[in-house]
């Protein structure tokens, strides 16, 4: 054990199951972003001492810059003991399989543990192009039947694409907002996870430290680079909104790219406990006063 983690009292983070009959996953996941521009030594350390921690989620697009380029050699030593997700923001087959070709290539691996499409807005522009005739999930239904992907899923910003592609097939996951202040301001998350849970999917969540759209000329702003929304910055709210993210029902939080906030992330969930009562009662009080990063649906 080492001394940091000693420090914490040895506390590593729990896992809950991916889906039925699934992996366990660890409830905080690491975002590919944070080893982003870093350097490969730096990249290296921080996957170790993710791993130490207990993690074994990893997420990841070609869209976050150079991170696949630093987080496969970094994960290069623990492969077999990750559970690797990767996305794809094309929508036609043959754009698609430059790019998930590409993504093996960077990452070291042969395979995807999860393998996802990435960002759906629009029904027409992104669920029906990505289910039309020669459209993405051509190739991904392939990689799967090839074993180059081991579960499909989707993340969605917008509650009428999630929607949309659970009607259209049975994802083994759903990638969507589940954030405090969206939710308490306006329900974003609620019929997705409902009709997830539905389907069989396991729901996984994004953005659980985003706090609002940033500010005009907001003096932190170029203290987090990687964050297009102003994150939680403050500890003890960020630690408060992260503890009821993870007490909704979903498997797993994707970390924010902040390395800070990715730690105390760890720190968080490595003691996890659900919110009371009064908790979230501060919660709503301190959400009515945001610009959510969602719309309304």
């Amino acid at each position: 054990m080492s001394e940091e983690m000693a420090a914490y009292g040895g506390s590593s983070v729990p896992r809950r199951p991916y889906k039925e009959g699934g992996p366990a996953l660890s409830i905080v996941g690491f975002g590919g972003i944070i080893v982003m521009n870093a350097e490969q030594d730096a990249a290296n350390g921080i996957v170790s001492w993710a791993v130490e921690r207990g993690m074994n989620y990893f997420d990841v697009a070609p869209s976050y810059g150079d991170s696949e380029l630093k987080l496969g050699p970094a994960l290069a030593p623990y492969r077999k003991d990750v559970f690797l997700a990767c996305k794809t923001g094309q929508r036609t087959r043959d754009k698609a399989e430059e790019e998930f070709n590409g993504s093996l290539k960077r990452l070291r691996t042969d395979y995807f543990d999860l393998y996802q499409l990435h960002g759906l807005i629009d029904v027409e522009k992104d669920v029906d192009r990505a289910f039309a005739k020669g459209g993405v999930m051509e190739l991904l239904l392939d990689a799967k039947k090839a074993g180059k992907i081991r579960y499909l899923g989707f993340s969605a910003h917008t509650q009428e694409a999630a929607l949309a592609a659970l009607d259209r097939f049975d994802f083994d996951s759903v990638l969507f907002p589940v954030n405090f202040a969206t939710s308490m301001n306006h329900r974003l998350e609620g019929k997705v996870l409902a009709k997830a849970a539905e389907r069989g999917a396991a729901r996984l969540a994004l953005k659980a430290l985003a706090k609002q759209r940033w500010p005009k000329d907001h003096p932190e702003k170029e203290r987090f680079p990687k964050c297009w929304y102003e994150p939680l910055y403050e500890p003890e709210w960020a630690k408060l909104a992260l503890r009821w993210t993870l007490s909704q029902p979903i498997t797993a939080a994707v970390s924010p790219g902040d390395e800070g906030l990715f730690r105390l992330a760890v720190d968080t969930a490595a003691r996890f406990k659900p919110v009371t009562p009064d908790e979230t009662a501060s919660l709503k009080k301190y959400a009515a006063s945001l610009d959510p990063i969602f719309p309304e649906p």
